[in-house]
């Protein structure tokens, strides 16, 4: 396969972190990336060239390229973290096969991407594109966080941003199992649609009665796991409601506002305690037979319609800049990328 010396990219225009206190979550991106044509890059050993299909536009991906996330900016590097596509040169078995990957270095955002080789996984042929462009960052971190749920042996468990694609990744892996999953959600509205997906329980943080409703299923349930994607006061105050030995699991920080901890206590008398998670950590810390489980079994889901993904747009490479602003101000967008 021939390849051309150059390619479309949405590429980084600024280096390390961004200044100041934290923002919301941007939806112009014009100030953090730009259009242009840059060199397609070449591998090298242990790397892998993909030809792009598809590539994901995660929460993740927002904070990164607004110098917001907790990994420094290259300037001149395509933005995106994950996608997916046929790999088309490189130190790799794998050439002419539909992968899903992480992007490295040369993201995701582009006509081509570099992707480590050992990292790259795979797919099913009955796989959608559409799913397998965001196999890895809320698949995989939903079951990774859902081991943690498993391990402690809770037979309830509390979550923040329930309406999210990884919110509904859990819904359906705790109703398999068997274990009560109480989403935390701002929007009235979205609670009857999480209940048809299999929650026992939706907590309305704007409801008048929240902090009712909240102590309820403390009493019903008793959660002992908390895994927050907002880090806010709202999951501040459920943490501190919940019984003895409660974990609270941060995994992202949507939430401007930092929350207040004003039951230092707790920690000392309740053995209570917070940690964080990152994926890229896990992946790198746990055993790979048990990720290649982990793997299949989200390809499985995917593949027998026990998960989806929704997609609310799709938008061609060229056109993303100046669409971003609307289609990313849309509530809950679910948004890709197609070179």
């Amino acid at each position: 396969m021939t390849l051309p010396d150059t390619m479309t990219a949405l590429v980084l225009r600024e280096d390390g972190y961004a200044s100041g206190s934290a923002g919301d979550m941007p939806t112009d991106l014009s100030e953090f990336v730009s259009l242009t044509t840059v060199p397609v890059p070449q591998p090298r050993e242990g790397q892998a060239l993909i030809k792009v299909s598809r590539a994901a536009v995660n929460p993740s991906d927002l904070m990164f390229v607004s110098g917001q996330y907790g990994q420094p900016r290259k300037a001149g590097m395509p933005a995106g973290f994950e996608g997916v596509g046929e790999v088309v040169a490189g130190d790799t078995p794998l050439l002419g096969q539909r992968v899903s990957f992480f992007g490295m270095g040369w993201g995701t955002w582009a006509e081509y991407a570099m992707a480590d080789a050992r990292m790259m996984i795979p797919l099913r042929p009955d796989l959608r594109d559409e799913d397998a462009a965001g196999l890895i960052v809320n698949p995989m971190t939903a079951m990774a966080m859902f081991d943690i749920v498993r391990a402690d042996g809770a037979g309830a468990f509390l979550f923040t941003a329930g309406g999210s694609q990884l919110g509904k990744f859990l819904i359906g892996l705790a109703k398999d199992a068997g274990i009560a999953a109480i989403p935390v959600v701002r929007r009235a509205e979205q609670a009857e649609a999480l209940k048809a997906l299999g929650a026992s329980e939706v907590l309305v943080s704007s409801a008048a009665d929240f902090a009712d409703r909240a102590k309820a299923v403390m009493a019903e349930h008793k959660p002992r796991i908390l895994l927050d994607a907002v880090a806010d006061q709202v999951a501040a105050d459920l943490f501190f409601a919940m019984p003895r030995g409660a974990r609270w699991v941060c995994y992202g920080r949507l939430a401007t506002t930092p929350p207040r901890l004003d039951q230092m206590g707790q920690f000392i008398f309740m053995g209570k305690r917070i940690e964080g998670f990152w994926l890229s950590s896990w992946l790198r810390e746990t055993p790979p037979e048990k990720v290649a489980a982990l793997v299949g079994e989200v390809q499985g889901r995917f593949a027998s319609g026990a998960w989806h993904t929704d997609v609310s747009e799709v938008l061609p490479l060229t056109e993303a800049l100046d669409r971003f602003p609307q289609v990313l101000a849309t509530k809950d967008a679910k948004v890709q990328i197609a070179p």
